[in-house]
């Protein structure tokens, strides 16, 4: 059998016998495929048992007789500028996704792929995007709260248990547990963690835009270099948090005393579901 024949058949499940035959095979050409195929295999299992290990507090919950349990995460409680996202999603009790993990610990490349297929495989999601102008009114803890309880409140499906990342919270009728590092130990909370993460980097990519000398695209609202110089020379705009110092001494620009037509609809779109 030639060696490209080989290589099909060890993509697609090959059995035991055929592993044996290889293993007598003298080429050294075989001898590296299935060396290949043996080390694949190894990490797909080791990946799987992580991610086994990742549902552990949704397992206990299944346990105790939960139908539903929901991960809630946030992305954006840091920044100077942009809004606060807050996601929560439920994933069935049967699921596998291979690389979930914390936002954080992923690339944007793998945040991109995640989110797309936490999409397509979620028995809910819903994310909040909680305004500048909640969240200096309500200050910064306060709105990420609110914005929690409206996420769980607004699931298609209604979740017995929420597991929610290191954020004490109270939901009429629902079992809500505060998860410290919620993001790396529950594969719900990681999946709410990805969806956010991806919703407001999107919203930061479409601010930069209007706001090139900021860096939005790279530092998505944090107070970079580059960031606390262009606030040093152009002020800030309406976009940045004015309960947060530095901005809570600088006045709002001429320019941004004007209508945008970015800024409006994204201020006052509060809860949407991402399309499948």
């Amino acid at each position: 059998m030639k060696i490209q024949e080989i290589k099909i058949i060890l993509n697609n499940n090959p059995s035991e016998e055929f592993l044996h035959e290889l293993a007598l095979d003298q080429r050294s050409g075989v001898q590296k495929l299935l060396q290949g195929y043996f080390k694949k295999t190894a990490a797909a299992e080791a990946e799987y048992k992580r991610f086994q290990e990742l549902l552990q507090y949704e397992k206990q919950e299944y346990e105790a007789g939960a139908e539903y349990v929901a991960g809630v995460d946030e992305a954006g409680r840091g920044p100077l500028a942009g809004p606060l996202v807050v996601a929560a999603v439920i994933l069935p009790q049967d699921v596998f996704i291979s690389g979930l993990n914390d936002s954080k610990q992923l690339s944007a490349k793998k945040r991109e792929q995640l989110y797309t297929e936490i999409v397509k495989t979620a028995a809910a999601i819903s994310v909040n995007i909680v305004s500048v102008s909640n969240i200096d009114t309500l200050n910064i803890y306060r709105a990420t709260q609110e914005g929690m309880n409206q996420v769980l409140r607004h699931l298609a499906v209604r979740p017995q248990t929420a597991l929610i990342d290191a954020m004490p919270l109270e939901v009429a009728g629902m079992k809500c547990l505060s998860v410290i590092h919620g993001d790396a130990l529950s594969a719900s909370i990681a999946a709410a963690s990805v969806i956010a993460k991806v919703t407001r980097d999107r919203i930061m990519e479409k601010l930069a835009a209007y706001y090139p000398q900021y860096g939005f695209a790279g530092n998505k609202g944090y107070g970079s270099k580059e960031h606390m110089q262009a606030l040093s020379e152009y002020g800030a705009t309406r976009w940045h948090r004015r309960s947060f110092e530095p901005v809570k001494s600088m006045g709002l620009p001429a320019a941004e005393q004007q209508e945008n037509i970015l800024y409006s609809p994204l201020l006052d779109t509060y809860e949407y579901a991402p399309e499948r």
